[in-house]
C-alpha cells in the first residue's frame, strides 16, 4: 500500500543561532491511506510542530515532506496553500468555530473560501452533519452544543472538501470522557470507511486502543513506533 503522507529526516529548529532549540530531530515516518496514527509524548516533545510540518503549515529546516507523492518543499507558498485546501483537513482542540454561525453555516465555511456556494454544497454539508450524528442540530449555534458536538461540527467542516489526510491536534482534550470515546471511535471509522489518512496528536493514552500505529516522541526525537497488534 503506497504512503499518503511521509516525512524523511525532518528537523525543525526554533530561536536565534546562539539559543537554538531543536523541536523535531531527524524524524522519518510514513502514513498509509485508511489508517489512524497517534503521536504521543510529553509536553515540549515536538508533537504539534511535527503535525504542522505534516500539514504543510511549517517548512522544516531540513528533510523532506511528501503528500500524495508530491514533494512539499518544492512548492511555492501559493501552491502549498492550494495543497492544504484540497487535500488536508485540520481539527483543533479549541474547535475554532464561529460563534455567530450555526453548525450548518460553520461547515459551509469550508466552501466559502473557494467561492460561491451551490445547492450541492448545501446538500453535502447537511449530509456530513447527519453522518456525524448532528442531523437534528444543524441550526444550533456553538453555545447551544456540547463540547463533543462542537468537535463533531469541527470534524464535519474538516471533511467537507473530502480530504485524503486529516490532522487532529488534541481533539479530545476539551471534551468529557464519554464524548472523547465517541470522537475516537468516529475518527477510526472515518479513516477506514473513507480511506482517510488520519494523524492525531494527543496526551490521552486511550488513543492507543484505537490507533493503527502509535508514535512516541521525546525531546523532538522518534523514540518508539509500533503498529496495531505489535
Amino acid at each position: 500500500m503506497p504512503e499518503a503522507l511521509a516525512v524523511e529526516n525532518v528537523s525543525v529548529f526554533y530561536g536565534p543561532e546562539t539559543a537554538r532549540v531543536c523541536a523535531v530531530d531527524n524524524v522519518s515516518l510514513a502514513f498509509k491511506p485508511g489508517t489512524l496514527s497517534v503521536i504521543m509524548g510529553p509536553s515540549g516533545s515536538g508533537k504539534t510542530t511535527l503535525l504542522s510540518v505534516l500539514g504543510a503549515l511549517l517548512r522544516p529546516d531540513s528533510g523532506r515532506v511528501r503528500l500524495n507523492g508530491i514533494e512539499i518543499g518544492q512548492l511555492s507558498e501559493d501552491e502549498r496553500t492550494v495543497l492544504r485546501r484540497d487535500h488536508v483537513g485540520f481539527v483543533f482542540q479549541a474547535f475554532r468555530l464561529m460563534h455567530a454561525l450555526s453548525a450548518f453555516e460553520n461547515v459551509l465555511l469550508a466552501r466559502d473560501i473557494r467561492g460561491p456556494r451551490s445547492p450541492a454544497d448545501l446538500e453535502r454539508a447537511e449530509s456530513i452533519l447527519k453522518e456525524l450524528g448532528l442531523g437534528g442540530k444543524l441550526s444550533l449555534k456553538p453555545k447551544d452544543l456540547s463540547g463533543g458536538e462542537k468537535q463533531r461540527v469541527a470534524i464535519a467542516r474538516a471533511l467537507f472538501a473530502n480530504p485524503n489526510v486529516l490532522l487532529a491536534d488534541e481533539p479530545t482534550a476539551s471534551v468529557d470522557s464519554h464524548s472523547g470515546a465517541q470522537i475516537r471511535a468516529l475518527l477510526q471509522k472515518l479513516s477506514r470507511d473513507r480511506r482517510v489518512t488520519t494523524v492525531v496528536v494527543s496526551h490521552d493514552p486511550r488513543w492507543v486502543e484505537t490507533a493503527d500505529s502509535v508514535i512516541l516522541l521525546e525531546d523532538g526525537r522518534l523514540v518508539k513506533e509500533r503498529t496495531a497488534g505489535k
